[in-house]
């Protein structure tokens, strides 16, 4: 099994801006492959590696705002820490976000372009992961996902219900994959997607056929010659396979 989970994909207004905020709140390092994408990752990172998921921020005309599919969810060690973190979101430019019970254990927030992200309260699970607990998909059968994406990556299943599955990979380290159950089932484009690489990524035309194998299909979602692949999971997520770029 050579592919490997390596960042989520964020589309941006002003992706200079954007990456600025999130490398605060992350402590993490900032880089440019070129006009219009900002790379997070935690500094001294040697990529890609399992003990994190990284942050790509692509540059768009006009995103489109939606009902977000992926988000992220950041860990804390306390309640103490989790108050401290949520009051310097607010001064990074954060905004409370109404979504889900009011009374729930955990904040949810919008950075400055409108992503939504949860700040956890202190949980054991999460305690090694690192700033970033989770990555987390909604979808309409958490079972299936994580048939389809164990497969894919090779990461271990941690919990199954009908409700949510937890992935992790097989390495014990970096962040969680959660795909939980929505009523909501609709395909939506997303301003937020997840990227994979092959290891060695001359290995990425392999990949893919085996990715179809598994049940992912083409996407165009008008990407045009370039050096990844687009894919759409079972539930319709797209996701990129990268190639040498």
């Amino acid at each position: 099994m050579t592919l490997q989970l390596v960042q989520v994909n964020f589309k941006a207004r002003d992706d200079s801006a954007l990456g600025r905020f999130w490398a605060e709140v992350l402590g993490w390092g900032l880089s440019s492959e070129g006009p219009g994408v900002t790379n997070l990752e935690p500094v001294g990172f040697d990529w890609p590696d399992p003990s994190a998921v990284c942050i790509d921020l692509v540059r768009v005309p006009d995103p489109e705002t939606v009902k977000y599919r992926v988000h992220i969810e950041l860990a804390t060690t306390s309640d103490a820490h989790q108050a401290e973190l949520v009051a310097r979101l607010k001064e990074l430019g954060a905004t409370p976000a109404d979504v889900g019970p009011g009374d729930a254990p955990w904040t949810v927030m919008a950075d400055p372009e409108g992503n939504v992200f949860s700040v956890l309260e202190p949980r054991e699970l999460y305690r090694d992961t690192g700033p970033i607990a989770a990555v987390v998909v909604d979808c309409a059968d958490p079972r299936t996902m994580a048939r389809f994406w164990g497969e894919a990556i090779d990461w271990t299943v941690h919990e199954l219900t009908d409700d949510r599955a937890l992935l992790r990979s097989v390495k014990g380290v970096g962040p969680y994959l959660e795909f939980r159950r929505t009523p909501d089932d609709e395909v939506v484009w997303t301003r937020v997607h997840l990227d994979v690489m092959s290891d060695p990524v001359e290995d990425q035309a392999r990949e893919v056929a085996r990715l179809e194998g598994l049940g992912a299909i083409r996407a165009d979602v008008g990407q045009g010659d370039v050096s990844w692949v687009v894919l759409a999971d079972p539930a319709g997520n797209e996701f990129c396979v990268l190639g040498r770029g």
